[in-house]
């Protein structure tokens, strides 16, 4: 016998008082669950069941008095189920059979309703529970753009995804995740555009997931990740429902979670992850600028550190004289090695950054500002690091703030201490050789199939329009080719837009 028949056994029975006493074993020890009596036609006893703080009390007295006019009779047990439904229509009732359907149904907030006589229960839609408002997401905050964000509640998060995407063909379909939160979890995708192969393999990631519960989306992430061994992501997370919109709109599918504002989207590319939302909503020469921007600052957050340690220690001949000789003269008194001197700061500045998001919101930038000058003036004094070390580290991290997602700046930051290490012993040669196991790695990575290089390994110079710079909005664009097949194009031929004609004045 399994748990679940043995924790809820087959369904009702016609006795009350039995299903009354079945349900006090069920919740036994639960001091939030009400049993409320009624009676119907003034002779049928009757038992609504819900939980304290999830169900609206006031509609439910609403359906209470309702069921109580239901007229008496000598067919009462019989049609009591027809009167029930033709009775209380208007209040989205549905009937259960079993005491594992009621326990999910009173644990979303609805109320079910019990009757003398009959096996069956009637569940009435009354969930109530308190639940976030739609505010500025706050992970993923823009200049210009949308002003909302996902919530906590999956049917607000599905609405704003239907609002935005008005068409039969968005499609989202629903499953249970988590034998014992029963977690929903919807899938979003538009037919026609997403893949159906990739539909399908979303789906069956899902339904291979056996764990107790899922409280956020980044449980599910672990489990439908293609490589769950890298640091770097293979699904982006997202709480902005533009983004989730527009990823639909290239053929990607977006997946849902109740109770967590953090929505995922499969399938994805390093360069997907190195966009932001405002890259769309701005003139397309600054998007373009800035894009690029961040491409440098990547490379400076992943490679300065080890760099500047390489340089200093095997390849002094690579730098100008004037420069050598003052960085010489902050060094004399360093009792370290620049590989020790650059891990204690990168390390002292990692800490304090945690320390900055963990903190409380009013003290947690003060404290990650002043604290890092303060210690790294003072780390400067005492001689244990070099002038010079503080201004690299410092770089590094303002470069690591330019990359938009921050599950790719924490894989850089990673990624970062490994590098160091190559190069403190071996030199550039050490760094080269950290690189190039890095390129590797991610063209050995796949997100659902993607490659995380494309459109650039393998190459698709027809997708590079929207990779290494953002493209005007009026030039042709294809979606990104996700699974083998052409994606189809998002924009028409169009042309540049048609400049004003200029009016001759007339001359005398």
């Amino acid at each position: 016998m399994n748990r679940d028949e043995k924790e809820y056994g087959d369904g009702f029975s016609s006795d009350l008082s039995e299903n009354r006493n079945r349900l006090e074993e069920l919740f036994r020890s639960c001091g939030d669950i009400v049993y409320l009596k009624c009676s119907l036609g003034g002779t049928v006893p009757g038992l609504f069941v819900y939980f304290d703080g999830l169900t609206d009390e006031g509609r439910l007295n609403e359906i209470r008095q309702s069921v109580a006019r239901i007229p008496d009779g000598p067919g009462l047990h019989a049609d009591l189920d027809e009167m029930i439904g033709s009775e209380t229509a208007r209040l989205r009732s549905n009937k259960i059979r079993t005491f594992e359907e009621l326990v999910d149904q009173t644990t979303i907030g609805n109320a079910v309703l019990l009757v003398e006589g009959l096996d069956i229960g009637h569940a009435f839609s009354l969930s109530d529970w308190r639940k976030r408002s739609i505010e500025d997401p706050v992970a993923e905050s823009v200049i210009r753009g949308p002003r909302e964000g996902f919530t906590e509640a999956l049917s607000d998060n599905m609405a704003m995804m239907r609002r935005r995407i008005r068409s039969s063909d968005l499609k989202m379909i629903g499953v249970e995740i988590g034998s014992y939160t029963k977690s929903r979890v919807t899938v979003a995708y538009i037919e026609g555009l997403a893949a159906p192969d990739l539909i399908a393999e979303v789906r069956k990631r899902l339904a291979s997931i056996e764990v107790d519960g899922i409280l956020e989306s980044g449980n599910i992430e672990e489990w439908i990740e293609d490589e769950p061994r890298s640091p770097f992501p293979q699904l982006m997370a997202t709480e902005r429902p533009d983004t989730a919109a527009a990823s639909l709109l290239e053929g990607r599918v977006v997946i849902l979670t109740d109770g967590t504002p953090f929505s995922l989207i499969a399938p994805i590319s390093l360069f997907s992850l190195m966009q932001s939302p405002e890259d769309y909503y701005q003139r397309y020469m600054i998007s373009s600028a800035i894009r690029w921007l961040r491409y440098l600052f990547f490379t400076i957050a992943l490679l300065a550190p080890s760099a500047y340690i390489a340089i200093l220690t095997y390849h002094q001949e690579m730098i100008p004289s004037s420069l050598l000789l003052s960085i010489a003269k902050s060094r004399e008194e360093i009792p370290f090695p620049a590989l020790v001197e650059a891990i204690i700061m990168e390390t002292m500045f990692e800490a304090l950054r945690e320390a900055g998001v963990r903190l409380p919101k009013q003290v947690g930038a003060a404290v990650s500002i002043v604290g890092a000058l303060v210690i790294g003036q003072a780390a400067t004094s005492a001689g244990l690091v070099s002038s010079p070390m503080v201004m690299v580290v410092a770089i590094t991290g303002i470069a690591s703030f330019m990359i938009p997602h921050y599950t790719v700046g924490i894989s850089i930051r990673l990624l970062r201490f490994p590098i160091m290490l190559l190069a403190g012993f071996m030199g550039l040669l050490g760094l080269l050789m950290g690189l190039i196991a890095l390129v590797i790695h991610l063209c050995s990575l796949r997100s659902f199939g993607l490659p995380y290089l494309s459109p650039i390994a393998p190459m698709m110079v027809g997708e590079w329009k929207d990779v290494l710079a953002r493209p005007p909005a009026w030039t042709p664009l294809r979606r990104p080719r996700l699974t083998g097949s052409g994606g189809g194009r998002r924009r028409g031929s169009g042309g540049k837009p048609m400049k004003p004609v200029k009016e001759k004045s007339d001359r005398r």
